[in-house]
């Protein structure tokens, strides 16, 4: 029988607003660790391999500072065909990708980490997104990208900013595309942490 967790504290290893607003709204008690390390961004490797090792190595580099936590890590890329597209570089960069992404369907993959440093609990898993873009003109694509700064973003897109300028359909989890599974995510705080949301949560910004 595993030991349990008992009323530990929640840490999000991100230094990301999206998974933050995410969890937020969920009406989770948390706060914020920024895992400081550098993420794996070799797109050669399988998309799960690399999204469920960089999910891992953060939740075990916040684990060890703060063992008395429950961690959540994550990561997310995006596959297009068998490519793998992670932050663009640079605005060229950012781009080429909406370029190749448009009137197209990819997916978005994102790993999830949890731990508890005390119990040596851990679970870990892996949810996909199919995305349906629309055919994009030039103007469409540098338009969008004039609205949202593409650059800190997997696919130089984000579904929750002006997605409906360039996004036909998702078929999933929305919440995955932005960063973090929300249904799963609170499945398994609950069932293998004993974390639930508090409805008097207030962000950690």
């Amino acid at each position: 029988m595993t030991e349990s967790t008992g009323k530990a504290e929640l840490i999000l290893a991100s230094g990301s607003p999206r998974r933050r607003d995410l969890l937020a709204a969920a009406g989770f008690r948390f706060r914020v660790e920024n895992p400081g390390i550098e993420e794996n961004e070799d797109t050669s490797l399988p998309i799960r391999l690399l999204t469920a090792e960089n999910a891992r190595d953060k939740a075990v580099a916040v684990s060890a500072r703060f063992p008395e936590a429950v961690v959540i890590a994550a990561d997310t890329l995006v596959l297009l065909g068998e490519t793998v597209l992670s932050k663009p570089a640079d605005l060229a960069e950012a781009a080429r990708m909406l370029e190749s992404l448009s009137g197209g369907n990819h997916e978005v993959f994102t790993a999830v980490a949890i731990r508890h440093g005390q119990t040596g609990r851990e679970v870990d898993f892996t949810e996909t997104t199919s995305v349906h873009f629309k055919t994009l003109t030039p103007d469409q694509r540098a338009e969008y990208h004039r609205r949202i700064d593409p650059l800190d973003k997997a696919g130089a897109y984000a579904a929750q900013e002006h997605g409906d300028l360039i996004i036909d359909q998702i078929e999933g989890s929305m919440s995955n595309v932005i960063g973090l599974p929300m249904d799963e995510v609170i499945r398994v705080l609950r069932d293998d942490f004993g974390i639930t949301p508090d409805p008097l949560a207030t962000d950690p910004r």
